[in-house]
């Protein structure tokens, strides 16, 4: 199976664990140095009609992933870490 980038975008999240929904993915954490993958961010979903803002964005470890279907993926860490700092770099 072929996939782009871009296609990403249209895949939920899903734990294979206990089959909670993690919401879509909306963005990709590249290490530039390597081109490897580090996670999947996850848009923290909205509060209130987005109204009140949005809650925090779930980064998923690219190592948690453990399969691509068509339309979901399935990642094995029932806790995706939460958004780094702004600013911080590695």
């Amino acid at each position: 199976m072929e996939t782009r980038i871009a296609d990403l975008r249209y895949k939920e999240v899903i734990s294979v664990e206990d089959g909670s929904r993690y919401g879509y993915v909306g963005d990709m954490e590249i290490d530039l140095d390597s081109g490897q993958v580090r996670a999947l961010v996850v848009p923290g979903r909205r509060r209130f009609f987005g109204l009140l803002g949005r809650e925090e964005d779930h980064y998923i470890p690219w190592d948690a992933v453990r399969r691509f279907g068509e339309d979901i993926i399935l990642v094995e860490d029932h806790r995706p870490r939460r958004s780094p700092r702004r600013g911080y770099l590695e």
